[in-house]
């Protein structure tokens, strides 16, 4: 028997939920969420969104980030590196 991972923050549903809100999980899926099927709450199956899916959500945080360029302005002489390392402070 192999372990299994779960992912963080991923819905765990009861089989009869799942057969019940079926559409739902696949909009999830679809969303980029991943959802745990259990059984007698033991995970038995995962639905997850697949890797077209992944893609694009990635390409439209990616485009997000490109459109606030624009939008924010940093001081004279900062950089992106000196957010970052004051964020980590």
């Amino acid at each position: 028997m192999t372990s299994q991972i779960t992912p963080i923050g991923a819905k765990h549903v009861g089989i009869f939920e799942a057969k019940a809100h079926f559409s739902a999980l696949i909009d999830d899926a679809i969303a980029g969420k991943t959802t745990v099927i259990t059984k007698r709450g033991k995970p038995v199956a995962r639905i997850v969104p697949t890797e077209d899916a992944r893609r694009e959500r990635a390409k439209r945080a990616a485009d997000r980030i490109r459109a606030m360029r624009g939008v924010l302005k940093l001081a004279r002489g900062e950089t992106i590196r000196d957010l970052i390392y004051a964020g980590r402070r």
